[in-house]
Formats: C-alpha cells, sequence, structure tokens
C-alpha cells in the first residue's frame, strides 16, 4: 500500500473523488430514509448530509469518517416533534444540543470513546455488516415498506428485521430482482484482482456502474409494465420547481421558545446521544482505516457541535459520524478527508441542479453496493479471528452482535460492553496475585506476590486463599511491587495477621515500596512536551 502524501488536500484526489462519489450515491437513500422515519421534512435529511459532509468534514480530524443524519437518532427526533408541537421548535433544540457537544469537546470528554474494548467494536462492525445486509434484501425484492437506512429491530410497519424477510415475497418486483442480480454481478466483476489492474476499472468505480445502469434499466422498464418499478422503489429527493424554490425549503429555528424546558431537555440528549454515537463511530473507522491513523476524539465532538448547530439553524436533522457512509468511503479507496467533503459538495450540487436524475435511481442499485459494504464489515474471516482469540473476547463479540441485530445499535452495545466488563472483573478476580507452584513444591514456602493494583473485586478471593492456608505453614505476602492496594484488602492482610499467630503461621510481609505513584500518563505527556519545547533531554518512551 502506497504511504499517504501530506503534501495538501488534493494530492490524494485521484482515490478520493471516486470514493466521495460512492458514497454520495449511498448517502442520498440514507439520509431521505431517515428524514423519513424521523417524521421530518424530507430535504432536513439532506441538509445534514451536505453539513455532515462539508462543515463537520472540514473541521474533524477524523481521515476517512462520514457524518450525516444518523438512524440512532430517528426515534428521538420522531418522539420530540411531536412532544414539542412544531419542527422549528425541535431545530432550535439540535442548535442547543450542538452548543452542549461543543463544550464536551473542550471539556475533553471525547476520552470516552477509549473505553470500548476492541471486542465490542469489532462486534458493532459485524453487526451493522449483518443489518446491512438483512435490512437490503427486502428492497433487492422491490419490497420497500422499510425505510432507507434503517438499523432498528422493530420497524415502523410493526413488522421486524426477520418477519420483513417472508412478508416481502408479496411484492416481488421482477424488475428489482433484475437490477439487483445485474448489479451484484457487476460489484463482484469489479472486485476481482485482474479488474483491479485496468487503469480505467481503477478510476470508474463499480458502484458507479451499477447505478448508471440501474437508472438506463429504470428507463427501459418504464415500457414494461411486468418490470416497470414504482415510486417507492426509487431515489425520492424533493424536486423545486425553481433556484429559489430549493432556497425556500430551508426552514429557521424557533428562538422564541428558548425558555422552553422541554427544548433544552431534548438539547441535551441529542448532544449526549449523538456524541456517544460519533465516539463509537470514530473509533470503529479507525480500525477500518488501512493506515491505521488515531483521529482525535476531543476535536470530532467539536466539529459535531459546530455541524449541529449549523445544521440545526437552517432547517436540517441532528449529525452524527456514521459507520455504513464512513465504511462505504474506506471500502470505496477514500484515503483523506477530502472524500467526505466532496461527497457533501456533489449533494449540494445535485440537490440543486438534478434531484429528477436523482430520483431515477432504483433502491435494487443502491441494495446491491450495500450488501458488499456489509459483507466486508461482516466477513467470516473476522468471527474465526475471534473465536482464536478465547471467549473473553470472542463472546463479547458475539453478544454485541445478536445485541445489535435484535435492537438497536446503543443498547447492542450496552449488552456487549456489560459481558466484556464482566470478563475484565472475572479475570481480576482469578488474579490478584502471583504464585509459583513449582517452588513451592521445592521449598515448602507459599509465597504469594501481590499484584500491582489489588482492589475490593480482590477481596473474596485473597480471603479464600488465605482461608485455606494449612496451619504450621510458612507464608510470604510480597506487596513490594504493588503500586495500589484497596483497604478491604489491608483489612483482610492484618487479619490474618492476628489469626496467624493462633494457627502457628509463620507470616512474613513485604510492604509496598511503591508510595504515592504520581499519574504517570500525565507525567509522561509533560516530559514530552518539555522535550518538544526544547527544555528537557530526549526522553525514550
Amino acid at each position: 500500500m502506497s504511504p499517504i502524501k501530506d503534501e495538501g488536500m488534493f494530492q490524494n484526489l485521484k482515490n478520493d473523488l471516486p470514493a466521495s462519489i460512492v458514497v454520495f450515491l449511498v448517502a442520498v437513500p440514507l439520509c431521505l430514509g431517515i428524514a423519513l422515519a424521523s417524521g421530518a421534512p424530507l430535504f432536513s435529511g439532506i441538509i445534514a448530509g451536505i453539513i455532515g459532509g462539508i462543515v463537520v468534514g472540514v473541521l474533524s480530524g477524523s481521515q476517512l469518517g462520514v457524518s450525516g443524519p444518523a438512524a440512532g437518532l430517528a426515534v428521538i427526533v420522531l418522539s420530540a416533534i411531536n412532544e414539542l408541537g412544531a419542527f422549528d421548535i425541535f431545530l432550535l433544540a439540535v442548535v442547543l444540543g450542538g452548543v452542549f457537544q461543543l463544550l464536551l469537546g473542550f471539556a475533553k470528554a471525547g476520552i470516552i470513546g477509549y473505553y470500548f474494548p476492541s471486542s465490542v467494536i469489532k462486534g458493532m462492525l459485524s453487526g451493522i455488516g449483518i443489518i446491512i445486509i438483512l435490512k437490503q434484501i427486502p428492497h433487492a425484492f422491490g419490497y420497500d415498506k422499510d425505510y432507507e437506512g434503517s438499523l432498528a429491530f422493530n420497524n415502523p410497519d410493526g413488522h421486524n428485521t426477520f418477519s420483513e424477510l417472508y412478508y416481502m415475497f408479496e411484492a416481488v418486483s421482477p424488475g428489482a430482482i433484475t437490477i439487483t442480480l445485474l448489479s451484484l454481478a457487476i460489484l463482484i466483476l469489479w472486485e476481482q484482482k485482474f479488474m483491479k489492474n485496468i487503469r480505467l476499472f481503477q478510476i470508474v468505480q463499480g458502484p458507479l456502474v451499477v447505478v448508471t445502469l440501474g437508472i438506463i434499466l429504470n428507463l427501459v422498464f418504464q415500457n414494461i409494465s411486468s418490470f416497470a418499478l414504482n415510486a417507492d422503489q426509487v431515489v425520492a429527493i424533493p424536486v423545486p420547481e425553481t433556484i429559489g424554490g430549493f432556497f425556500d425549503q430551508f426552514v429557521f429555528p424557533d428562538f422564541s421558545q428558548i425558555g422552553n424546558s422541554a427544548v433544552w431537555i431534548t438539547g441535551i440528549t441529542i448532544a449526549v446521544v449523538a456524541s456517544l454515537e460519533t465516539l463509537l463511530c470514530l473509533e470503529a473507522t479507525d480500525k477500518l482505516d488501512p493506515f491505521k491513523r488515531v483521529s482525535p476524539a476531543n476535536q470530532e465532538l467539536k466539529a459535531q457541535g459546530v455541524g449541529n448547530i449549523i445544521s440545526g439553524l437552517i432547517g436540517g436533522l441532528p449529525i452524527t459520524q456514521v459507520i455504513v457512509r464512513s465504511s462505504t468511503n474506506i471500502q470505496s479507496g477514500g484515503r483523506t478527508k477530502m472524500s467526505a467533503i466532496l461527497h457533501g459538495f456533489i449533494l449540494l450540487g445535485c440537490a440543486m441542479a438534478i434531484p429528477a436524475v436523482l430520483n431515477l435511481i432504483p433502491l435494487a442499485s443502491l441494495a446491491a453496493i450495500l450488501f458488499l459494504v456489509g459483507y466486508k464489515l461482516a466477513k467470516p474471516v473476522l468471527f474465526k479471528q475471534m473465536y482464536n482469540l478465547g471467549q473473553s473476547h470472542f463472546v463479547p463479540f458475539m453478544v454485541t452482535i445478536i445485541g445489535i441485530v435484535l435492537t438497536d445499535l446503543l443498547v447492542g452495545i450496552g449488552i456487549g460492553l456489560a459481558v466484556a466488563i464482566f470478563y475484565v472483573l472475572y479475570n481480576s478476580y482469578k488474579k490478584p496475585f502471583l504464585f509459583n507452584k513449582e517452588g513451592h513444591l521445592k521449598d515448602g514456602v507459599i509465597a504469594l506476590e501481590l499484584a500491582e493494583d489489588v482492589t475490593f473485586i480482590n477481596k473474596a478471593s485473597i480471603q479464600r486463599t488465605l482461608s485455606q492456608i494449612p496451619d504450621g505453614t510458612k507464608v510470604i505476602i510480597d506487596a513490594s511491587k504493588t503500586h495500589s492496594i484497596d483497604h478491604d484488602v489491608v483489612e483482610i492482610i492484618e487479619e490474618f495477621k492476628t489469626n496467624a499467630e493462633y494457627r502457628e503461621i509463620d507470616l512474613t510481609i513485604i510492604e509496598s515500596k511503591q508510595k504515592d505513584i504520581p499519574n504517570q500518563v500525565r507525567e509522561l505527556e509533560e516530559a514530552l512536551r518539555k522535550q518538544l519545547n526544547g527544555k528537557a533531554n530526549p526522553v525514550s518512551v
């Protein structure tokens, strides 16, 4: 893989431009679908997509993340609009949510994202991949009752992800199936090694060919009644009669409701949920990045905050970083943030100039593209890799996947995180000290070397161990390498010391020499800062 040039944002344009077109094609129906599910004007989803691409793209430190309206917020938006009574009042809550996100960024709350285990993040990616495939199967058959971009198990039509696969046979469309099969054939062909070696096909992406073919077939099928696609089976972007009509679609917030407590509560809710979803997607995107760059989380929160402020001011939905668009960007060859920015400009230009052309794109074509995205997120080889890492990694991974598929993104991640924490606590419980079994058999001394950090979690296992030591034994409790020990554990050792006198146990306690250890991360950061300022000798890390 060739290195990325850092001479400017336009140096990787040959990679970023084709990727931006693919991301744009995927983003259009997702923006519209999420707006529809949110009970908001369809154009509000387009606005959010434009702002997420251009504004957040410019301000973000993430090179491959793509932002826009998120399915995870659809239920919150729908209930908030109904509760507040008007869309323009809701927009004020979006602005306030952006302000709160900005404050979270300055408060360095982005560190929260680093506390999610790798097994949960990989489970999130695989779970979303599986959901994408399951959700797109009905669209591939021409059954479009569930909105594009949906990630929730329960659908607005009363069905769920699995029952939808049954009901779709009631509305099978020969035209949609034909487009899907031809599109998949093209995409699979484009993935072959010999195709990637041809320069023309490096520039012209398979998804672009698929969409072009879909538009042509849609026009051809209009003359064949049994194959003709109906209005629900194609993209449906609002079409203004004039350029002025395009700007008439913007809506502005009602600032007279600034004293409404429900608006503030909604704003805080949007900020918390959007920030959490963004941080999770940021971490997942970094893991997918072939160059393994690390994105600054606090800068991302600030960028999202500014994006939501602007989106709310001009009539857009709340914005987060979105893994479907981000992973599409990566799989399409995007290299830098320029791909996300360009997709925003393309979305803006097409929404203004050629909305009628966009409305010829079949959802079946986009379903085929998303099938490939979903497969790459949930490749079977990943399941094998996680299984080989052992139970403590594989179980949280699988629980996260199942939770996401059967509930929604945040609930599934929460369940996976709970299971991962259980394994962390269980492993800590099992390893409160080191014990050399071979050495004990040779000299008969039971030597327990306490771990670096001994907490209340280790209390039960230490108490159980000490209670099982036979009378008349020689015991050494070595805390010389321990940095911190919980008071509960100290009490147990003191009680054992008193009890040992009555049981003729020869007890030696080696106390810790590590007193008042300062914050080592902060110490290193300070040392590096002084080094960069030329105030200290080089620090070896």
